[in-house]
């Protein structure tokens, strides 16, 4: 299994476009080494066939800089051929739209994700006037790419929040709005979990862990007050579904029993400290030889 790290920024990326906080104005000093581009995961289920895991805004600039990704010489098209969306968030559905212009491919998205995008914010009949995609509510295990002889991956989804976009705030449905999702090599046995928004440690989350070789978890806030800190925000971490990194019932507390996967954050917003490598919460999470994913990072499982 392969898996090419995009983006991990949270929305807006680092720095963001109208802000001069200390992270950002870091990041805008440093040059374009030190930005971040909005969370995306590419995941390979065979040599010609890569999934996206959430399309951000910033699409286009993260498959351009990805060569697994490009199309092969003299042709127009792609290895790219689906689509897993965590949740309905713009920040994680946007980039679909710099997608119009490719061929068929498979969209899945939670139920109500499914719903709202085709009743609310109508990117399902848009891209349908463009193109062919074909969108499937995700309610069952899913097998991308291969076959029983030549491989390929089984994904399960685990429901890890009910926190709806903005957009759909209004919309009466059952969750999950969000779900974590679990790759598994059919070959190697292989396995990674990617679970860029938690808005809590769900019973039963440590099981769906057990196992795996890699973790990318949400490492959207380092600590529950850091927006009142930092934006004068009064609303805490907890408040915008995401569960912060430190503190007594933090994920890095909770990724100790976890000690033989790669365990690494992404979708870290433009306030929190880890953005830094030098800043003492980067050496503490390397103390727990847990790490902060970087925007191109390739894994071999």
């Amino acid at each position: 299994m392969r898996l090419r790290v995009l983006g991990t920024a949270a929305g807006g990326g680092l720095p963001q476009w109208n802000c001069a906080c200390p992270t950002c104005a870091r990041a805008r000093a440093a040059g374009p080494e030190a930005w971040r581009t909005q969370e995306c995961l590419a995941v390979s289920a065979s040599d010609d066939a890569w999934y996206l895991v959430n399309a951000s805004p910033d699409l286009r600039v993260q498959l351009l800089a990805a060569p697994e990704l490009a199309p092969p010489d003299g042709t127009r098209g792609t290895p790219l051929r689906g689509v897993l969306l965590t949740d309905g968030e713009l920040d994680h559905t946007a980039g679909l739209l710099a997608l119009r212009e490719g061929a068929e491919l498979d969209i899945h998205a939670p139920p109500p994700v499914w719903h709202s995008l085709g009743e609310v914010f109508p990117l399902r009949g848009l891209l349908a006037r463009y193109g062919t995609s074909r969108w499937h509510p995700l309610d069952r295990q899913l097998r991308l790419g291969g076959s029983e002889d030549d491989g390929g991956l089984t994904v399960a989804a685990f429901p890890v929040s009910d926190k709806r976009p903005r957009y759909a705030a209004h919309v009466d449905a059952p969750g999950p709005w969000a779900v974590a999702y679990r790759f598994t090599d059919t070959r190697t046995g292989a396995c990674a979990v990617y679970a860029p928004s938690l808005a809590d440690w769900p019973d039963g989350f440590d099981a769906f862990l057990a196992g795996a070789d890699c973790l990318l978890l949400d490492g959207t806030f380092w600590s529950d007050e850091e927006l009142q800190h930092v934006a004068g925000e009064r609303r805490t971490a907890r408040a915008f579904g995401h569960l912060p990194i430190a503190g007594p019932d933090g994920t890095l507390r909770r990724l100790r029993p976890h000690p033989g996967a790669r365990r690494l954050y992404t979708h870290l917003n433009n306030t929190n400290p880890l953005t830094d490598p030098d800043s003492d919460q980067h050496k503490e999470l390397a103390a727990e030889g847990v790490e902060v994913a970087a925007d191109g990072l390739e894994l071999r499982l």
